[in-house]
């Protein structure tokens, strides 16, 4: 499903660790002008992008002693999370309000995800195999580096509800070639994920299991490169993610899972002269989930699905003149489907090709492309993008932009027995965004107002039957800030959200579901010399669990503590206290969350 490059203004990478510390997080987190993020396929600083884009580098990602890319991603500007029953179950990431399976993915630039759920296993990417998360409202894919010599690090932790973690990586740059490997585990007892009956309707999971449902991720990462002459670089890298995860089930579904998740790629660019630079690149994803239920003993086998999607790209950029670039290029995708489900279509491929301009004029910038999908089920899709951006003088930038959007239904949408709708037609979408920021010395902040239209949303009606909606209005406004007063670091993020069914059904003008409509998160660090502390507040507003708007979910709020010291340049203790005051709340209804909880732990890291 190639059209998943457009399938809304939204997209979410991830760059994976290639050494310890990677040169793109040397810098500190507010040095935004150091950072280079590919936006718009081609390499721009955040700065200078058009689109609201967030950059979480790996001094970040250490600092807020995340357990999960869920608690690192937790109330940040315009994201809705959901989970049902802690660390490792099933998650949801809304963007702006859209549905999870609108969300790009990409790691190191290739896109990942199931081709029957349409999104990929967030809660099973390991926060410790990740070396920046870009957060934008457009395509883009991610950078990475390393510094140069042999540098190694490893880290361990406990934790409450038998939380145990270790990790570990080793890498060698040297002067035309570097290699790296990291490995990292994490496990827990868990909690009771959910509190629902098998008896009644709407009873939650449908069964009765009050125990802990536990959870082990082990993965690896083998990454390297070689420059072929003075022109030419090639790369490669290979994830590998292996899960098992419990869950309160039944014996139809299981309640026990062995999920797996790889990720294989490798890239050519090339410096062709003349202000030419050509980039290919080819990747293999996978991903399998085998379900079992397990009782008094004995295990029976539930459910298999496996799914590969093989990608293929070429990209050209030609530098018109100083301050203008143009883009252009071919990408291919083949999805395909083996599951003990019988589906009707298992296989299904998109052919997608791609121009862009990108054009600076003193104060203004001008950005704009266009792209045709060619998708195996769905014939001609054609899309856009525009956007302007002007310096105002004493640092503020106004930016506007518009796109437009199209995304196929997976394959469970259209074929899972029982439970899809094969008359479903893809969603299409028109975006608008208008952007004012203002930086100084040691503060900046940042306000995005935003419109998403849809057509044909897919999602369940009062009667939770899969159906495309009719439309979708979805308008919001988001405030990102920074300053740096009387030694602390404050960080301040903050979302209104107003996304409503406007369809022409019974749920027309309701609250689309499980998305608040008020979100919020403020990080404040300081540092005493070796000794840094640390504290983060997430405020969530109410959200509804259906379409019909009848189970509402109360808002909640939590705060977290930490703490760090320094020990030596190379060591450093950590300590963690989440949820500090047990605050308990659901984000799917039935759902358990889990109350206050400790972790510390010890990092290394070669000098």
């Amino acid at each position: 499903m190639k059209s998943n490059l457009h399938p809304l203004p939204l997209a979410l990478g991830v760059a994976l660790a290639a050494a310890p510390f990677a040169a793109a997080a040397t810098g500190a987190a507010t040095d935004l002008d150091q950072v280079v993020v590919t936006a718009t396929r081609t390499e721009v600083s955040l700065r200078d992008s058009l689109v609201p884009i967030q950059v979480i580098d790996r001094a970040a990602i250490e600092r807020s002693q995340a357990t999960s890319l869920q608690d690192l991603l937790r109330g940040r500007a315009g994201i809705n999370l959901t989970n049902q029953g802690g660390l490792g179950k099933l998650s949801s990431l809304f963007v702006r309000g859209t549905a999870s399976n609108q969300v790009l993915v990409l790691v190191d630039g290739v896109r990942i995800g199931s081709a029957t759920s349409g999104m990929p296993t967030f809660q099973d990417l390991p926060v410790e195999q990740i070396e920046r998360i870009e957060i934008v409202r457009g395509p883009h894919s991610s950078l990475y580096g390393s510094p140069e010599g042999l540098h190694h690090d490893a880290m361990s932790g406990i934790g409450s509800n038998g939380y145990r973690q270790v990790a570990g990586s080793i890498s060698q740059r040297g002067e035309r070639g570097w290699v790296s490997l990291r490995a990292a585990r994490q496990r827990t007892d868990g909690i009771n994920a959910c509190r629902g009956t098998a008896a009644g309707w709407g009873a939650g999971c449908f069964a009765d299991e009050p125990d802990r449902d536990g959870y082990r991720n082990t993965s690896y990462n083998l990454r390297g490169g070689v420059a072929l002459g003075d022109s030419a670089k090639l790369e490669a890298h290979a994830l590998d993610v292996d899960s098992f995860n419990e869950y309160d089930g039944s014996i139809f579904g299981g309640n026990e899972a062995e999920n797996r998740q790889q990720v294989y790629g490798a890239r050519l660019d090339w410096d062709a002269g003349n202000r030419v630079k050509l980039t290919t690149q080819a990747a293999r994803t996978r991903d399998r989930s085998e379900n079992f239920f397990a009782s008094e003993g004995s295990r029976t086998f539930a459910s298999e699905f496996d799914t590969r999607r093989d990608t293929a790209s070429i990209q050209a950029d030609l530098a018109l003149a100083q301050g203008q670039q143009l883009t252009g290029g071919a990408d291919w995708q083949d999805d395909r489907v083996n599951s003990s489900t019988p589906f009707d279509v298992d296989s299904r491929d998109n052919l997608g090709v791609f121009v862009e301009y990108q054009g600076r004029f003193g104060a203004h910038a001008l950005q704009a492309s266009a792209r045709n999908d060619d998708n195996e089920q769905f014939g001609n899709h054609t899309t856009g993008s525009l956007a302007y951006g002007v310096g105002l003088g004493h640092g503020l930038r106004l930016t506007a932009g518009a796109g437009t959007g199209f995304k196929a239904p997976t394959f469970n949408d259209l074929y899972y027995p029982g439970f899809s709708n094969p008359a479903l037609e893809p969603e299409t979408s028109r975006s608008v965004n208008l952007g004012l920021a203002q930086e100084g010395a040691g503060w900046d902040w940042t306000v995005n107002l935003f419109q998403t239209r849809i057509e044909d949303m897919i999602g369940y009606d009062s009667g939770f039957n899969l159906v495309n909606i009719d439309k979708a209005r979805i308008r919001g406004v988001e405030f990102t800030g920074y300053a740096s007063l009387a030694g602390f670091d404050l960080n301040l993020e903050l979302t209104h959200l107003d996304p409503r069914n406007d369809g022409d059904t019974s749920a027309h003008g309701n609250l689309l579901p499980r998305r608040a409509r008020n979100s919020g998160r403020l990080d404040v660090d300081r540092a005493f010399g070796a000794l840094k502390l640390g504290l983060t507040a997430n405020g969530t507003g109410y959200r509804y669990d259906n379409a019909a708007n009848s189970t509402r979910l109360a808002g909640y709020g939590t705060v977290d503590l930490r703490l760090e010291w320094n020990v030596s340049p190379a060591w450093s203790l950590q300590a963690r206290a989440a949820n500090v005051f047990d605050r308990q709340y659901e984000t799917v209804s039935w759902y358990n969350q889990p109350g206050r909880e400790y972790q510390v732990s010890v990092r290394y890291r070669s000098l």
